[in-house]
């Protein structure tokens, strides 16, 4: 069962929840005045073009910016399977379990779709969940929301961007030079080796992970799983206040925030506003996405759910009931971040890359609304258990 936290949730995570959900209001933000400025100001989709060094402006945000953000997601999640809510099998089980089926029912639906187009390889879009868009849905309600249904949330959403990681791993890596990859590997084992022998220097791992970076980055395989895996070499230890992870990713909460994510949505929503958002659903991809988002996603997740407590495979978390779980099993339909990350990897054409954008914001936007309404109504319900 997950912990009967309620008001002691551990101060990290309070700090995670209040920062990922006071950063969707800048996302939000972001993104409207991103598309207004492309709308009525054409240079400003340029900005992104400019070149810095050997890459541009876009490729720094979405592969260096993204590392940092992928690494603090890396560092929750090792918290949370060291001591956290992932930390036991049984506690583990239905977050693992709902994830799991909210990335498999919209790549099916996603991929059903468009199993004989050149475009198939997109099934991956639906299958991400926007932790920051999400918790900031949760928060909405403030403190009528039950502690563990914001664990579970955060938790599914956590692993949901590990399977993502994963997906792109093994999906979207391309022409993978190995002697990168194997160099990689070796500072990846050297950072072990120093974790092993209690080496807290954190610049030692920060440097040691840009050296991955590099690594990754010419090796075919995304640059920024190397932010997935700095995080798990990053000494643990007792995972207190004094810890090098806690400390690091203490101090990565707000950049990530407040800078990386709206950086990020700036980058990624300049688009017109009078293309593809006319005619967001003419092809079969665009369909895929919008129906894997909406319907996929909550039908995947509340299957899971069902499947592993009624099989006992999973504990019930306590002071929470089948309408907050169908709740947030919209809420992670929203997949901005990920989804729009993951576009830009399966494909390469300019048009199609915008319409899939339009639609992604569009499906987002259907299933927070979704997940508000029906939230809003199961907390208004009597006898609720919290």
């Amino acid at each position: 069962m997950l912990r009967k936290s309620g008001s002691r949730l551990s101060l990290l995570f309070q700090d995670f929840f209040q920062s990922e959900t006071s950063s969707s209001v800048i996302l939000i933000f972001c993104t409207v005045v991103s598309i207004l400025l492309a709308t009525f100001y054409t240079p400003y989709i340029h900005v992104w073009e400019v070149q810095v060094g050997a890459l541009s402006v876009e490729h720094w945000v979405n592969d260096g910016l993204m590392s940092i953000f992928f690494l603090m997601i890396g560092l929750e999640l090792e918290r949370e399977v060291y001591k956290g809510e992932l930390s036991s099998i049984k506690d583990a089980a239905l977050p693992v379990a709902a994830a799991v089926g909210g990335m498999l029912v919209p790549a099916f639906i996603y991929f059903l779709l468009n199993q004989t187009q050149p475009f198939s390889n997109g099934f991956g879009i639906p299958m991400a969940t926007d932790i920051a868009f999400a918790l900031g849905i949760l928060s909405l309600m403030g403190k009528r929301v039950p502690a563990s249904l914001k664990i579970f949330l955060t938790a599914l959403a956590v692993i949901d961007d590990l399977g993502a990681i994963l997906c792109i791993a093994l999906f979207y890596s391309k022409n993978i030079h190995w002697i990168y990859l194997a160099i990689a590997g070796g500072i990846m084992l050297v950072l072990f080796l120093c974790n092993r022998m209690k080496i807290k220097t954190i610049g030692l791992y920060l440097l040691g992970g840009i050296g991955m970076w590099y690594c990754f980055h010419h090796s075919g395989i995304h640059a920024t799983l190397s932010g997935i895996l700095l995080a798990f070499v990053i000494p643990f230890e007792d995972g207190s206040e004094n810890s090098v992870s806690y400390r690091l990713q203490h101090v990565l909460h707000k950049p990530v925030a407040y800078v990386i994510l709206p950086v990020f949505a700036l980058c990624n929503t300049a688009i017109p506003f009078s293309t593809g958002v006319i005619h967001p659903f003419q092809g079969t991809y665009n369909v895929g996405v919008f129906l894997g988002l909406v319907l996929g996603k909550p039908i995947g997740i509340t299957l899971a759910t069902v499947l592993f407590v009624k099989t006992k495979l999973a504990s019930w978390p306590s002071g929470i009931r089948w309408q907050h779980i169908l709740a947030c099993s919209f809420l992670g339909g929203i997949g901005f971040t990920m989804s729009v990350f993951i576009t830009l990897l399966a494909f390469n054409q300019p048009d199609m890359i915008l319409e899939i954008k339009w639609t992604i914001i569009i499906s987002s936007a259907t299933a927070a609304g979704l997940g508000y309404l029906f939230l809003s109504r199961t907390l208004k319900q009597p006898n609720q258990d919290e």
